[in-house]
């Protein structure tokens, strides 16, 4: 609680203009930001992202209204930023599946704890979309409506997300067997 009061403040003085107090805040979303954005676009296009993701930052921050929002923000302009990478570059694979039920892809505790501990090398399998709600939700762990808040979607499609990228990752798992 009290980085997040940290971070509130460093928010304030950066909207007031104070230069080093925007550094600060800059640097640790690096630490946050950047193996978030690398899971969705890869190593290549990482510091690209990141970078425009803080210049829109930069732009936009004084537009903030409240400031205690600065990190579901920067990870929506992170998200947005990633996805605007990705179908430049052609990469963007649509294969989201709005039909499939959570109820429907219950799993043992063991296949979640597999799942998780594979995650980051399994990821590349899964859509972007799918691949944002995964890695905010078990790497960054985020909750739902978090989530649902951050991208700008309904609670339903984050868990329709998620529930798809987790179909991914157990074929994906399977076939490694």
């Amino acid at each position: 609680m009290e980085n997040r009061t940290h971070e509130t403040l460093l928010v304030l003085r950066s909207q007031c203009g104070d230069r080093e107090a925007l550094e600060e805040l800059l640097r640790g979303m690096q630490t946050t930001l950047l193996p978030y954005i690398r899971h969705l676009v890869g190593e290549q296009g990482a510091g690209d992202v990141l970078q425009d993701v803080f210049l829109q930052i930069c732009r936009n921050l004084r537009s903030l209204q409240e400031p205690k929002f600065f990190r579901a923000w920067a990870y929506r302009i992170s998200t947005r930023a990633s996805f605007a990478f990705l179908r430049r570059k052609h990469l963007w694979e649509d294969r989201h599946e709005d039909s499939i039920e959570v109820d429907d892809l219950s799993a043992s505790h063991e296949d979640a704890t597999i799942l998780v501990a594979e995650l980051h090398s399994l990821l590349d399998q899964v859509s972007p979309a799918s691949r944002a709600v995964l890695d905010l939700h078990y790497l960054e762990d985020i909750t739902i409506q978090e989530i649902a808040d951050i991208l700008q979607l309904g609670a339903g499609t984050v868990k329709s997300r998620l529930a798809y990228g987790l179909r991914c990752l157990r074929k994906a798992t399977e076939r490694k067997r």
